[in-house]
């Protein structure tokens, strides 16, 4: 079986997908976190590696730039490869002054002025939850392994935030007291097409700019400065 996006057959892709935005890091987590991979999937360069994570079965998929790239292969995942739990791995930029460069965030609930829902399913929707269930194992396997993580509400956005006419418009049409910890562009779509699909969703984040940090992460430290984010998720697959 295969898709117009992805020619992997059903059996080939993992319970849980593990998904960054960038192919190249997908080939950078199969390279040096995985053994046993096999690379099932590089249909419009979109590379699906499949492989063992101390002996547990996992994927690891890029998902592209913006929700409509991350709705159409999240909804694939679960509607024909029988994914269950997918973990969204990627950058972000920060709206908090106390937040540094590659701090972790765990999304609990994001906003969008998207008509991503309304489009797919015909609902008026702009706010979505993650997973409690998966976030919960997440923040477990972050304390067992020291690793700190900020628990918030993000913004997820049709465009590259940075290139806001005027970023302070944007939030004042944030909803009162969401106080966003950040910005990105894939996680609503991601939460919603699991909620429609009753599956399991979360969302990793790694800070790479914000308007209080002068330095931003380069396109090298994007892909392969973000290890213990990876290892967060890595880990967390273990105890699912």
């Amino acid at each position: 079986m295969s898709t117009p996006h992805n020619e992997a057959n059903l059996g080939d892709i993992a319970k849980t997908v593990i998904m960054p935005g960038d192919p190249l890091r997908a080939k950078y987590i199969a390279d040096n976190f995985l053994t046993d991979v096999k690379l099932v999937n590089s249909v419009r360069g979109i590379y699906t590696y499949t492989g063992k994570y101390k002996n547990k079965e996992v994927s690891i998929m890029a998902s592209g730039m913006g929700m409509p790239s991350m709705g159409i292969y999240s909804y694939e995942l679960y509607k024909f490869y029988d994914v269950e739990n997918i973990i969204r791995i990627g950058s972000c930029g920060s709206y908090k002054s106390d937040l540094k460069l590659f701090d972790i965030i765990l999304a609990e609930n994001t906003f969008s002025e998207s008509n991503f829902a309304l489009t797919l399913n015909n609902d008026d929707c702009h706010i979505v939850s993650s997973d409690s269930v998966l976030n919960n194992t997440i923040i477990s396997t972050a304390k067992e392994n020291n690793i700190d993580v900020h628990l918030g509400n993000t913004v997820c956005t049709d465009c590259f935030d940075v290139y806001m006419t005027d970023v302070n418009k944007f939030l004042a049409r944030v909803p009162d007291n969401f106080n966003p910890l950040s910005a990105e562009m894939e996680a609503f779509a991601l939460f919603y097409v699991a909620k429609m699909l009753n599956k399991k969703a979360a969302c990793l984040m790694s800070v790479v700019d914000s308007k209080y940090i002068k330095e931003i992460a380069t396109p090298e430290e994007r892909q392969t400065g973000l290890n213990n984010m990876i290892k967060l998720a890595l880990e967390s697959v273990l105890s699912l």
